[in-house]
C-alpha cells in the first residue's frame, strides 16, 4: 500500500477547523435568509389586486390598494421555505439543521399573527386567507423536506 502524501494529510488534518467554519457560516447564513424570507413573505400576504393594478397606471405604492387578496405569497412562501431548508441541511450536512429555519419561521410568523398595530389590528388577521393558507403551506413545504430527508436511502460502502 502506498501512503498519501504529506500535502493530502495537512489539508486532511485542516479539513475539520474548515468545516466547523462553513458549519457555523451555514447557520449564520440560514438564520439571516430566514428572517429576510420571512419578512418579504408577510408583505406579500397582504397584497391586494387594487396595488397591483395600481402600477399599471403609475402609482408605486402596491400595498395601498382594494379589492381581492393576491395569493401570490402561498407559492413564494413553498419554494422560499424549500430553499431555505435545502440550504441548511446542505451547508451544515446535518438532518438537525432543517430546525434552525423552520423553529426561527415558525416563531416569527406566529409572532407576526399574535402582534396588534397600534390600532388594534393584528398583523396577520383571521380574515386573511392569504395568510392562514401562508401559515399552513410554509410549515408542510419544511415537513415535505424533512420527510425527503428521512426517507432517503441510506448509502452504504461497499
Amino acid at each position: 500500500m502506498t501512503e498519501a502524501p504529506v500535502e493530502e494529510k495537512a489539508q486532511e488534518r485542516a479539513a475539520p477547523g474548515a468545516d466547523l467554519a462553513i458549519r457555523v457560516g451555514g447557520v449564520l447564513v440560514s438564520v439571516v435568509a430566514t428572517v429576510v424570507v420571512t419578512v418579504i413573505e408577510l408583505e406579500l400576504s397582504v397584497l391586494r389586486v387594487g396595488g397591483v393594478t395600481g402600477l399599471f397606471h403609475g402609482r408605486l405604492a402596491v400595498w395601498e390598494g382594494t379589492g381581492a387578496l393576491v395569493g401570490l405569497a402561498i407559492p413564494v412562501t413553498v419554494a422560499a421555505n424549500l430553499a431555505l431548508a435545502w440550504f441548511a441541511t446542505t451547508t451544515i450536512a446535518r438532518s438537525w439543521a432543517i430546525g434552525v429555519p423552520w423553529a426561527l419561521w415558525t416563531l416569527l410568523i406566529l409572532g407576526a399573527a399574535g402582534t396588534k398595530t397600534t390600532e388594534g389590528d393584528y398583523l396577520l388577521g383571521a380574515d386573511n386567507w392569504v395568510a392562514l393558507v401562508m401559515i399552513l403551506a410554509g410549515s408542510l413545504a419544511f415537513a415535505v423536506h424533512a420527510y425527503r430527508r428521512i426517507m432517503k436511502p441510506i448509502k452504504r460502502a461497499q
